[in-house]
């Protein structure tokens, strides 16, 4: 199923199209995405998102009844809940919407997001899904209702059952992958209909954006300057922002503590470094990235790649096996 009547599709290109699924791409000065789309049921459809990207502005507008579930298996995306506050989705969260506030900028923190989406054209798949199996115990209009009361999203974090029932939709052989398709859609909203949910359920912590304005730019800086080590007290003190919000705030944004980040960061660019540039010593490429003990660099690469710089040039080098 096609985005439906929405100017999106001006985003996206087609780029091949059979019987069963679609497959589009979204490209901007920011990066690309790839959404391969599957036709499950007449009104129900699953799509594989995989973006490596930045951002992206959205102008999604439906006047269709839709009921959507996104499923993030890797990277994060932040979304808007007013106009001066942003929440994020990440790895193993489940959103729930109508796809009313679709519309506007998203940012990919980490610069890229994997995941997929079960979309339900309520008109359609309400009596669909009836014919598929006589009796079927969930209502699907109750089912939107449950979750969809208002029109920001709701997010559920961490659900039992949740990464058993999607960790099986990204690895289906092309051969089973309507009739399994079906079965998981069942799967999933009998599982919805019983899960329980808080009277008041919390919501993501949501972050002003003059705040998370501030974290973006502090990541800009360190990023920028791999060779110097901010400590967190200089960092709070420059941009004006006490200790433990800046702290709360950078996790929430890109997904990990400033520390975990930078030296995952800086383990990535050394990677870069080690494959492309052979004329460069591992002492050098330690130095580009902050360490000025090799060893310690060695220690830290290992930990976060699995592989010593030596053993990783040689595989992956110019002159490597790979």
């Amino acid at each position: 199923m096609r985005c439906q009547e929405t100017k999106e599709e001006e985003q996206m290109i087609l780029l091949a199209e059979t019987k069963e699924c679609s497959v589009f791409q979204m490209k901007n000065d920011t990066g690309e995405g790839i959404m391969t789309m599957y036709q499950v049921f007449p009104g129900v459809s699953i799509s594989y998102n995989d973006y490596h990207m930045e951002s992206f502005d959205s102008t999604y507008n439906t006047n269709r009844n839709m009921f959507c579930i996104d499923h993030c298996r890797e990277g994060r995306l932040e979304y808007a809940t007013t106009q001066k506050a942003f929440s994020y989705f990440e790895a193993g969260d489940l959103k729930l919407d109508r796809r009313i506030t679709h519309q506007g900028h998203f940012e990919f923190p980490l610069a890229h997001y994997h995941g997929l989406m079960i979309t339900f054209d309520m008109d359609q798949a309400e009596i669909t899904l009836k014919k598929e199996i006589k009796d079927f115990p969930v209502n699907l209009i109750s089912l939107q209702k449950k979750f969809c009361k208002g029109n920001q999203p709701v997010v559920i974090h961490n659900a039992p059952a949740i990464e058993h029932i999607f960790s099986e939709l990204y690895m289906v052989p092309e051969k089973i992958r309507i009739p399994y398709f079906k079965i998981k859609i069942f799967e999933l909203l009998l599982y919805l209909d019983v899960l329980e949910l808080p009277k008041n359920l919390e919501e993501k912590p949501y972050f002003y954006k003059n705040q998370v304005e501030k974290i973006k730019a502090m990541q800009n800086i360190m990023i920028g300057n791999l060779e110097k080590h901010y400590t967190q007290e200089e960092l709070s003190e420059h941009f004006n922002i006490p200790l433990t919000p800046m702290k709360n705030c950078f996790k929430n944004v890109y997904g990990s503590p400033i520390n975990t980040y930078m030296r995952v960061y800086r383990m990535n660019q050394a990677a870069v470094l080690l494959k492309k540039q052979s004329h460069m010593s591992i002492t050098d490429i330690a130095g580009k990235v902050g360490y000025d003990s090799p060893g310690k660099f060695s220690a830290a690469f290992k930990k976060v790649i699995g592989k010593s710089p030596l053993e990783y040039r040689k595989i992956f080098g110019p002159n490597g096996i790979k």
